[in-house]
């Protein structure tokens, strides 16, 4: 199919199409009991946040992928069938009944493994770009379904903005809060392995040393305080269940989650399974602040001010 119209965020005039979508943070984390199917039952409330990856499609003969930025140049980033967007365009292409024929590369700015949905923004990223470059015509519906069957976190980072996740976390309720947090992002230099963190939170609960039920409790607070503010209000409600997990692996993260609060913020968490550290503030100039300080103290290999909500994926244009 060949399709020579440019237009904002359509196919330009090389042939390419850009689609750009968010990291996120889970403010809530509740981690209920393993279920039949391997998957744990979850209560979580996403936030999507400004620290956003791009990817960009072109015409080609059957599929490569190439990725530049975070992860990138030590292959944390797969550029094969196991990368999520590559599956991502066999799925879509299956699903229209088109040929899986397309030059994909990423951007990357959200780093891999670190607990904010990086390789899920880039599936979400990945099917609205490709929807756009075949002419597939999926409805948000048909792209949620597909994303669903990604991974747990693809559907949020196709709808962004705030929204209460279950059942493994690919169950969305929007929640209408547009009221803007601000955050500062410590990046750790190693990744920690979702399925790992989940594993050790079941020794610990095993043993227990965690409570064998949730303790992060309902989800009402935080999203009473997402509606309605002040950030000192939601700073109270955070909650990780994988946060001890995530600390008894990577135990340096105690070091952050310190300094975090010492550099100004109003709260600490991890970020879904770590290893990044999301601390809240008070607003855009005590981001900039905070993001000074821990970027001068060595504790973290990057740091990043950002803030939500933001969209999920959209064309880029």
């Amino acid at each position: 199919m060949t399709r020579t119209s440019a237009g904002p965020g359509r196919i330009a005039g090389d042939g390419s199409v850009a689609a750009h979508a968010p990291a996120k943070v889970n403010v809530h984390l509740a981690v209920g009991p393993l279920r039949a199917d391997g998957f744990h039952e979850l209560t979580t409330v996403y936030l999507a946040v400004s620290l956003l990856d791009t990817v960009t499609v072109r015409p080609g003969e059957g599929l490569s992928l190439t990725v530049a930025g975070e992860g990138a140049a030590d292959g944390a980033v797969p550029t094969d069938a196991r990368n999520l967007v590559w599956r991502a365009a066999l799925l879509l292409a299956a699903h229209a009944g088109v040929p899986a024929d397309a030059a994909m590369h990423v951007d990357k700015t959200i780093p891999a493994a670190a607990g904010l949905a990086g390789g899920s923004a880039d599936a979400a990223a990945a099917l609205v770009a490709l929807d756009a470059l075949w002419g597939t015509r999926a409805t948000r519906g048909d792209l949620s379904e597909l994303a669903a069957e990604l991974g747990s976190d693809v559907p949020f980072s196709l709808h962004g903005g705030v929204a209460l996740g279950t059942g493994r976390g690919e169950l969305l309720s929007p929640v209408l809060a547009r009221r803007r947090t601000d955050w500062v992002l410590g990046i750790a230099g190693e990744g920690l392995s979702t399925p790992t963190v989940y594993r050790e939170l079941d020794r610990l609960r095993e043993e227990g040393r965690v409570p064998a039920e949730s303790a992060a409790g309902t989800p009402d607070a935080v999203l009473t305080a997402l509606r309605s503010g002040p950030a000192d209000a939601l700073a109270a409600e955070l909650a990780n269940d994988l946060q001890a997990p995530a600390v008894g692996l990577r135990p340096e993260l105690r070091r952050g989650l310190r300094a975090v609060t010492d550099a100004g913020a109003l709260a600490g968490l991890v970020s879904g399974s770590g290893p990044t550290v999301a601390g809240l503030v008070a607003d855009e100039d005590a981001a900039a602040q905070v993001a000074a300080t821990l970027s001068g103290d060595g504790v973290f290999r990057a740091v990043r001010a950002v803030h939500g909500p933001v969209p999920g994926a959209r064309l880029v244009g």
